[in-house]
């Protein structure tokens, strides 16, 4: 198997951080979308900022040492503002946005204020020679709330069933486990499999299903 093979296999296995693939450098790729002057992208870019956020690389004085001249970075400021306008409308903040309120001046505060209530009556947003649809720019950041969403709803789902798969280990030996899942999921046993299941696998379950040894379980483990 050659290296690349193995390590898209290990990807597919759970492990994406053996797969090959290229550093994202996420401020020089945000710069990028400001230079871009696109408006579909600049309606996106609070979601842009949002998952940028989420791996702890976004750094505002980072970005704009990727832009040039006074335009570019008066671009980048304003979409800063208007994320966070979005941001405040959805209730939601974020470290860096926090800490940049804290110097946005008196002007400034007072845009993101009349930008979350133009948001909030689907209101066009204007600035130098920026247009942003209100409606597209929340349609874009409620999709990323459903999908983020749906990825936190998979993973807890995969912890959960390897944490069953781990506590049914402490439990039953390999062949009793087995026993037991087929007869959870209704699976027709052998008569030897039956007899097995009765004599050992079957006291197991009414055991964990005492509801007494259930609360001194939790009691013992102070849950």
């Amino acid at each position: 198997m050659t290296d690349r093979k193995l390590l898209a296999g290990l990807s597919k296995l759970g492990f994406p951080m053996f797969e090959p693939s290229e550093t994202l450098d996420v401020n020089e790729t945000l710069a990028d979308v400001v230079k871009s002057h696109d408006a579909r992208l600049w309606e996106g870019f609070p979601v842009l900022l949002a998952n940028a956020t989420e791996s702890y690389s976004f750094v505002p004085e980072q970005v704009e040492q990727h832009l040039m001249g006074k335009e570019q970075k008066d671009h980048f400021h304003h979409l800063m503002l208007f994320s966070g306008a979005l941001f405040s409308l959805y209730h939601l903040s974020f470290p860096w946005w926090t800490r940049l309120t804290g110097h946005l001046s008196k002007e400034d505060k007072v845009l993101v204020k009349a930008w979350k209530n133009d948001l909030a009556r689907n209101h066009t947003l204007k600035w130098l020679d920026a247009v942003i649809d209100p409606e597209r720019a929340k349609g874009l950041f409620e999709l990323y709330f459903e999908q983020k969403a749906e990825k936190d709803r998979r993973r807890k789902e995969k912890f959960e069933g390897l944490s069953l798969e781990y506590a049914l280990s402490q439990v039953f030996a390999p062949k009793q486990k087995e026993l037991f899942k087929k007869k959870l999921e209704g699976l027709l046993l052998t008569k030897t499999e039956q007899e097995y299941y009765s004599r050992t696998v079957k006291k197991k379950v009414v055991a964990l299903a005492n509801g007494d040894l259930h609360s001194l379980s939790k009691k013992l483990l102070g849950l």
